[in-house]
């Protein structure tokens, strides 16, 4: 059976993230369920000036921001309701988005229809988090940079933020993983994409697709 808001429509989700392909991927999810979730905005450079009722906001390659972009989103009028995307369920990173006043902390780990059934429970007025994953694979339909290079998600994550300019250890604090093994991933990374140094792995990310577009983000804090 559909499930649509009071008003008899599918509810209005808008898409938050930095880049195209995870943007891409995640609305891919909603193919089947057109009738129970509107995805209404992808693009966030464009101007969007109708209410949606729930913002899902994908934590792809940008854990050092979400605890100060959250409550800017919870607080943007035009946002009903606020919900997390994420495979990170550090503890304090869930605590500090509850405190932030998000409504849903989601795993990426979520079947299309387990994710639509916890988005229509957010919108009901619940505030659902999802269970802690053990590592597992990504949720059919979602897609990252370098996937089609055999970069799994989490090695895609690294690799976007070294192509931002963190070092290993601002990498390993913002992931909440050991220097180790953050190690570990990048050693993996640079076979999977053939380089042998930072400097070539950076390139090689610029060149396809690690570059973040921060005007996705700026568009929904209130920026150009």
């Amino acid at each position: 059976m559909s499930t649509v808001t009071s008003e008899g429509r599918p509810i209005r989700v808008a898409l938050v993230d930095d880049y195209d392909v995870v943007l891409a991927g995640l609305a891919h999810m909603f193919d089947h369920y057109r009738d129970r979730i509107l995805v209404c905005e992808i693009d966030a450079n464009a101007t969007l000036d109708d209410q949606v009722d729930i913002v899902l906001y994908d934590s792809f390659a940008q854990p050092e921001s979400d605890q100060q972009e959250l409550g800017a989103l919870v607080r943007n009028p035009r946002a009903s309701r606020v919900v997390v995307y994420t495979w990170n369920f550090h503890p304090e990173l869930v605590q500090s988005a509850r405190q932030q006043g998000v409504h849903g902390y989601l795993s990426k780990t979520l079947a299309a229809r387990d994710l639509v059934a916890a988005l229509e429970a957010v919108h009901a007025g619940d505030t659902v988090v999802s269970t802690p994953p053990r590592r597992a694979s990504s949720a059919l339909g979602l897609d990252w940079p370098g996937r089609h290079e055999g970069l799994t998600d989490r090695e895609s994550e690294i690799l976007a933020l070294i192509t931002q300019g963190k070092s290993n250890a601002d990498v390993a604090t913002l992931t909440y993983l050991s220097p180790n093994t953050v190690k570990t991933y990048i050693r993996s990374i640079y076979r999977k994409i053939d380089v042998t140094s930072r400097t070539q792995a950076v390139i090689w990310g610029i060149e396809h697709g690690f570059a973040p577009d921060h005007h996705r983000i700026d568009h929904w804090l209130g920026g150009p």
